[in-house]
């Protein structure tokens, strides 16, 4: 009968360290299945260039950050400072328009500045499923033969940036 009163007793410390466990993810860790593969295949429209396409042929043959952002994405804003940043220091960053009218975007980069050598429009979110994002904004990094290197969910930060973009790109050159 004794035995019956510690039923309780282990669920609730069986609960507190799943609970306990939990707190300790980073969320801007979150582990992506295309790591070490090859950029998804894609082509979409370029944003304010009619009848032109980005694909993901293009996009290969050098080092870059793909970033999926939208207008409607606040903490988009935040990142956008650090980004045009980046694009002054040389860093090639491609954009990826997720679910977002192509008219509020081109709005939005007018607005906040334009730190990409082209955006893709993915309207539908096709491109991002593909890549296995959750939300914006997310930053991809990826080498030479398209394979996707590093995965970001969140805001693009320089503390991020030097801690785990950087060291790739000192092994790349």
């Amino acid at each position: 009968m004794n035995k019956w009163r510690l039923i309780p007793l282990l669920f609730f410390v069986g609960l507190s360290l799943f609970l306990w466990r939990g707190l300790s993810l980073e969320p801007q860790k979150l582990p992506s299945a295309q790591i070490g593969r090859v950029l998804p295949a894609f082509s979409i429209p370029v944003l304010g260039a009619m009848g032109k396409t980005l694909t993901s042929d293009y996009l290969r043959g050098h080092v870059f950050l793909l970033t999926v952002w939208a207008s409607w994405c606040s903490a988009c804003v935040e990142e956008q400072v650090f980004l045009l940043q980046l694009a002054r220091e040389g860093i090639a960053i491609y954009g990826l328009n997720y679910k977002d009218s192509p008219k509020a975007a081109q709005q939005w980069l007018h607005e906040w500045g334009n730190p990409f050598k082209q955006v893709g429009i993915d309207s539908n979110g096709r491109v991002a499923i593909d890549l296995g994002v959750y939300g914006a904004p997310e930053t991809f990094l990826i080498d030479a033969k398209g394979v996707i290197r590093l995965r970001h969910v969140g805001i693009l930060d320089e503390k991020t940036w030097k801690n785990d973009f950087v060291p790739y790109f000192k092994l790349t050159n």
